[in-house]
């Protein structure tokens, strides 16, 4: 995805299944529709996942927005984190996210990873195993601790996953966002990614209720 700019307008939620059809995102130029969906939500729920990597300085900028913007969504969509697992440094890092999840600290310490790297200059982009037990440490979690859930089979088997959804969904840049895993969203501006994101969410509510009994 090309950078994004900030000045979210907080119109994603405007869209509806009965917008005039030229307002309407369309396939191929605002979303790409996947052959198959590579992140399955659950039972009854509407998911988006959002992909990010750590290093991504637009993910940085965009993390805020699309939490705000979480916050005003229906009850019935889920918002899932995926690190991107490209290869290389991106899965050090997917693996350095998986094993706060692991360890039950993700949810509190996924932020403040971001202002690290690109804020205060705590974490280079090459940190090594003991200088990121460091950091987390300072977030209450025992050094030795986070080093095993680096080093575990479990977190490993999450980044497998992880490559695997990236590939299935076509990506090749990050921040990107993922609808019901039968949409990838395009767009080079904050309110155009979540604009379209909220159609598709639409849509796909939609769909469930003409197909249900």
């Amino acid at each position: 995805m090309k950078p994004l700019i900030t000045g979210l307008l907080f119109a994603a939620l405007a869209w509806l299944p009965g917008a005039h059809a030229a307002d309407a995102p369309q396939a191929g130029r605002d979303y790409v529709e996947l052959d198959a969906g590579p992140w399955a939500p659950r039972a009854g729920r509407i998911e988006v996942v959002e992909v990010f990597g750590y290093t991504c300085p637009h993910c940085a900028r965009f993390e805020p927005v699309v939490r705000q913007w979480q916050a005003r969504l229906p009850d019935d969509v889920d918002v899932v984190r995926v690190p991107a697992a490209f290869g290389g440094s991106w899965d050090t890092w997917a693996r350095v996210y998986f094993a706060a999840e692991h360890l039950g600290v993700a949810a509190r310490t996924h932020r403040a990873v971001f202002d690290a790297i690109h804020r205060d200059g705590l974490l280079p982009r090459n940190a090594t195993a003991q200088e990121l037990a460091t950091f987390y440490a300072g977030h209450g979690v025992d050094p030795a601790q986070f080093r095993a859930a680096l080093a575990d089979p479990a977190v490993a088997a999450q980044v497998s996953r992880a490559a695997s959804f990236v590939r299935g969904a076509g990506l090749e840049g990050t921040p990107a966002l993922v609808v019901n895993g039968r949409y990838r969203v395009l767009g080079d501006t904050y309110d155009a990614v979540l604009g379209t994101a909220g159609w598709l969410i639409a849509r796909e509510r939609a769909a469930s209720a003409s197909t249900s009994p």
